[in-house]
C-alpha cells in the first residue's frame, strides 16, 4: 500500500541570534492545506529552522511520503550530505570532536524520519517561491505577535 503524499514547507526566523524566534510549517495534502506556527522567547535561527520541520512532521497523523522544502542549508545538508549519519556514528560529535549543536532537535527529527519517508528539498530563500515566502512571513509574524518586534 502506498503512503499518502504530503508536501511540507518550513521556515524559521529569529530577531537577534540568539533572541526571540518563530517557526512555521505549511502542509499540503491533496486539496487540504494547514499552517502551523510557534514562538520561543530565547532561541537561535537554527533551532527555529529545525522546529519548523519537526512540527510539520509531528502534525502528520500516520506514516506519509513527505517532500519537505526548506531554505535552510543547515537542515537540508544534514540529511542530503549524510551529516546525521556521521554524527550518530561518532556519538553525536562533529568533525571537530565537539558535541553537535541542537542535538535534542536533531534526535527528534531522526525519530520522525524513521516514521515517514522524507525527501529533503532545498529552496532558495527570499525568491519567488510562494509557499516558502508564506512560511517566512508566518515565522516572522510569530515573533511580531509575541513581542511587537518585526522579525
Amino acid at each position: 500500500m502506498s503512503l499518502p503524499e504530503v508536501v511540507i514547507y518550513t521556515d524559521g526566523a529569529c530577531s537577534g541570534n540568539p533572541g526571540p524566534g518563530g517557526w512555521a510549517a505549511l502542509l499540503r495534502y491533496g486539496p487540504h492545506r494547514k499552517e502551523l506556527t510557534g514562538y520561543e522567547a530565547h532561541t537561535t535561527n537554527q533551532r527555529m529552522e529545525l522546529m519548523g520541520a519537526i512540527k510539520g512532521l509531528e502534525a502528520l497523523k500516520r506514516p506519509c511520503s513527505v517532500k519537505l522544502h526548506s531554505d535552510s542549508a543547515y537542515l537540508i545538508n544534514a540529511f542530503q550530505r549524510k551529516w546525521i549519519e556521521k554524527w550518530q556514528h561518532n556519538g553525536w560529535l562533529n568533525v571537530k570532536k565537539q558535541p553537535v549543536e541542537n542535538q535534542d532537535l536533531w534526535k527528534r527529527l531522526v525519530a520522525l524520519t524513521e516514521k515517514h519517508q522524507v525527501r529533503w528539498i532545498k529552496v532558495e530563500g527570499h525568491s519567488d517561491d510562494e509557499l516558502n515566502n508564506r512560511c517566512d512571513y508566518l515565522a516572522k509574524q510569530a515573533i511580531k505577535e509575541n513581542t511587537g518586534i518585526e522579525g
